[in-house]
């Protein structure tokens, strides 16, 4: 573990561990991750990083502690934690059962912490979706069904989804999935706007070089964190190509950080 981080944290774990069926995939992990910054987190398949992510945003069983703004997870509601914490899933999971919702309402879900039991939605809540679907440039397609879309298309609609919660802290499980590089690109500058708004975001990537883009970085293997720290740091540079056996390594191009193949 290095460097101090530079602001308090939004999301804490201390000593997590979690299973899956039989197996158990993440082992006593701490980890304080700072407000209003960006953390990617990155490593080897079956590194644990989704389980970890989900683990933070409450959908996992697990020992050990999660805290939220220095809250624990566990003492506060669903509905008071989703309307802080807002999440987006690998690959849209679980999402086939809105295939035949319009866009609209999809995006819509997202203020459900948001309203009364029954309401119908506030100007408010229409103005957040409509702000969310122009952000994702999915505006276009807000009366279409989900099912209609292709992969990419479809997954700007969920990222739009997440982003109409409004909340502090976005968890993101591979929100690059299916997108083109000029949508990839425009999904970095949605970040960086959120982060220059308060928020804080956490993302697992595969994408090395957008990782590598990101404030701070927590690089994982075997269900352990090896390394937390900034992005631009060489200790965070020499962990990451370590984690994949040196096949990459990073250089500065063009005042951007990559991770090209040896």
């Amino acid at each position: 573990m290095t460097a101090a981080l530079r602001r308090e944290p939004a999301l804490e774990a201390r000593r997590i561990g979690a299973r899956l069926g039989q197996a158990e995939v993440l082992h006593g992990i701490d980890l304080a991750l700072a407000e209003r910054r960006w953390t990617s987190i990155v490593g080897p398949n079956g590194a644990g990083k989704s389980t970890l992510l989900r683990v933070l945003a409450g959908l996992l069983r697990h020992s050990g502690d999660v805290r939220l703004f220095g809250q624990a997870l566990s003492a506060t509601t669903g509905r008071a934690r989703a309307r802080r914490l807002s999440w987006l899933g690998q690959g849209g999971a679980g999402e086939g059962s809105a295939d035949d919702l319009m866009v609209w309402d999809v995006a819509m879900l997202g203020r459900l912490p948001h309203q009364r039991w029954l309401a119908a939605p506030s100007d408010a809540d229409r103005a957040a979706v409509e702000r969310a679907l122009r952000r994702t440039q999915a505006w276009e397609w807000r009366d279409r069904p989900l099912g209609e879309l292709s992969g990419g298309e479809r997954q700007r609609v969920l990222l739009a989804r997440a982003l109409a919660v409004e909340a502090e802290v976005l968890l993101m499980d591979e929100p690059l999935a299916n997108l083109d590089p000029p949508h990839q690109a425009d999904w970095m500058q949605t970040v960086r706007e959120l982060i220059a708004q308060g928020r804080t975001v956490i993302s697992v990537l595969h994408e090395l070089n957008a990782a590598l883009a990101a404030d701070d970085m927590v690089v994982m293997a075997g269900g352990r964190v090896l390394h937390h720290g900034p992005c631009e740091d060489p200790a965070t540079h020499r962990a990451l190509e370590a984690v994949f056996d040196r096949r990459v390594a990073v250089h500065r191009v063009e005042g951007h950080w990559l991770a090209v193949p040896r």
